[in-house]
């Protein structure tokens, strides 16, 4: 089908380039053309949605963000041509040197932008509600905790884990809310050529936004769960963010991002496991400690109190955060269906 979609775009004979695939059904081809001009999205329809990301992606654009411009696209089928933003992601250009400051800088002025822009919530998505927030935590209780123990959760515990986040989500106050993108960090941040400062950033995979609290994006970049930032950092990214914005109420920010730390660390913990468990890509579990870690400094939160106290009973040990035993074997002793081999 690949060949017959580009054989449309009248690219039948390009050389396509695998990229490195990502945690999502996703796969991206690099066309080798004379412009360099674009990458082939894969994107099987029963997993993944190409239409969101068409639309998310023109959005952007209204926004003055630099979201990849988009080619043919088939939705039947799940293919898309997108700008090629080059190899330049925040990852690549910190782990060769590039100075942490400046980049997470430009990061957080994008998501300002972004965030004060009135016309940001004009797309029709889901909003970011508990009910979503649940589904996301849950992943821990599901993979994560199975992974470390060796069992399932029973009923009960698994109730009982949901009231907790139910009663503490209602214990917050209603949240200012904006177009959340919910994977904003340092691996789908591209620096590309722009006219303005936030045209210099491209953005990626943010085909699953929604409607939700701004501190979301904040979380997911200054948390981010396969990066160790400098606590320093960190906390000069969270001024600049709340100086820029000029918000009226800032507990209330950052009441909500203290929480939404505390879910999404846990949701990255549950989605990291069932990477190793079900779609047999172990490599994710090197960044087990990290999540962890990052969770563990929220749980001192008073309103998270009865969250650790449940963590302390189903996972007593939690701080061994190795597999409980082999992958192979967990799967079956969990009755896991291993990937198929092709």
């Amino acid at each position: 089908m690949r060949r017959t979609f580009l054989s449309q775009a009248g690219l039948a004979d390009v050389g396509l380039q695998p990229l490195c695939p990502d945690a999502s059904f996703r796969r991206y081809f690099r066309l080798a053309t004379s412009d360099g001009q674009w990458l082939l999205m894969d994107a099987p329809p029963d997993n993944e949605n190409v239409d969101a990301f068409v639309r998310i992606a023109k959005h952007l654009a209204t926004l003055g963000l630099h979201s990849p411009q988009i080619g043919k696209v088939d939705n039947v089928n799940g293919f898309a041509l997108v700008e090629d933003f080059g190899n330049d992601t925040f990852t690549a250009l910190l782990d060769a040197g590039e100075n942490e400051q400046t980049l997470y800088r430009y990061a957080i002025d994008v998501l300002t932008t972004l965030h004060q822009q009135p016309r940001a919530t004009d797309l029709a998505l889901p909003a970011y509600d508990l009910g979503a927030f649940m589904d996301e935590a849950l992943l821990m209780v599901d993979w994560y905790v199975p992974l470390v123990t060796g069992a399932k959760v029973t009923q009960a515990d698994r109730q009982r884990y949901q009231q907790i986040w139910k009663a503490i989500f209602k214990a917050l106050p209603p949240p200012v809310t904006t177009l959340v993108l919910r994977d904003f960090h340092a691996d789908n941040l591209m620096r590309v050529p722009g006219e303005s400062p936030e045209g210099q950033i491209g953005l990626l995979d943010f085909q699953d936004a929604r409607i939700g609290p701004i501190a979301y994006d904040v979380v997911s970049l200054l948390e981010d769960a396969r990066r160790d930032l400098n606590p320093e950092l960190v906390n000069t990214m969270r001024r600049r963010y709340l100086k820029i914005m000029s918000l009226e109420d800032t507990e209330n920010f950052n009441a909500w991002y203290r929480v939404l730390g505390a879910q999404r660390h846990c949701k990255v913990a549950g989605i990291f496991s069932r990477l190793a468990l079900r779609d047999d890509k172990p490599a994710y579990l090197r960044h087990l400690p990290r999540v962890i870690t990052l969770l563990q400094q929220h749980l001192s939160d008073p309103l998270l109190l009865p969250l650790t106290q449940w963590l302390d009973e189903i996972i007593p040990q939690r701080h061994a955060l190795e597999p409980i035993g082999k992958i192979q074997d967990l799967r079956e002793q969990l009755g896991i269906t291993p990937p198929r081999t092709t």
